[in-house]
């Protein structure tokens, strides 16, 4: 039985792996979802998020090993919690993630792509730490093939986002290189570019990408074929 921890991406938080916990659940392995600071129940203030926070709250919810799942920006904290306690991490999954490069913050990352899709939706605050995304164009950019009521679910939700953690460089060494690591590419995804998907992943081993026909919300989109995509990785060799 495996156990899994699934990390949300920007602006998000637990509430989004609503169709994915039970089906994993469901299938003879365990799967938790946690708030990272200041995102969801956590009320952390923004002006103190960090990408070492985010981190840090990941491992303090492990107590023994996991499939560490990323969505999107949890990329960047699956990355740096396996960095700092690979003995705490069995595998690592990103779900159109991005997988980070050392010496790059997310933002490097996000400006290195070919296209910008997400660009004209971001809303950055007057103090300039964090960030929202335009409530009229979420559905556009995240929820687009997802069930109806998905978007007023997921508008009443979404939260700011600290900029901090996604401006911050990340430093990898040969203990984040030593964690399993596995990817789900979603081939219609309006955030992060597929493309740019394919070139992050570009030498990673072929049986360990897997593709979804799907938006940057799989976990909506297509719940059932995640968890199953999430199993696969889980039993693999």
């Amino acid at each position: 039985m495996a156990e899994f921890l699934l990390i949300h991406g920007s602006c998000h938080g637990a509430w989004c792996w609503r169709d994915v916990l039970p089906l994993l659940n469901g299938g003879g392995h365990s799967a938790r979802a946690i708030d990272l600071p200041s995102h969801g129940d956590d009320h952390t203030p923004v002006k103190d998020v960090t990408l070492d926070l985010y981190a840090d709250a990941i491992l303090s919810a492990i107590d023994r090993p996991v499939i560490l799942v990323g969505h999107s920006m949890a990329g960047y904290p699956i990355s740096a919690a396996a960095e700092k306690a690979p003995d705490k991490i069995a595998q690592l999954a990103y779900v159109c993630a991005y997988a980070p490069l050392s010496g790059l913050s997310l933002a490097d990352m996000r400006r290195a792509a070919p296209r910008q899709p997400l660009l004209d939706a971001i809303q950055v605050s007057d103090d300039r730490l964090s960030f929202t995304i335009d409530p009229a164009k979420t559905g556009a950019k995240f929820y687009h093939d997802c069930p109806d009521g998905t978007v007023a679910f997921a508008n009443a939700r979404l939260c700011p986002q600290a900029i901090l953690p996604q401006s911050t460089p990340i430093t990898l060494t040969g203990r984040y290189a030593a964690v399993a690591k596995s990817y789900i590419l979603c081939e219609n995804d309006q955030t992060i570019p597929p493309e740019y998907q394919a070139t992050m992943t570009a030498t990673w081993p072929k049986d360990r990408v897997h593709r979804m026909e799907t938006s940057h919300s799989p976990f909506f989109a297509d719940p059932a074929r995640l968890a199953q995509l999430l199993i696969k990785i889980a039993e693999a060799p």
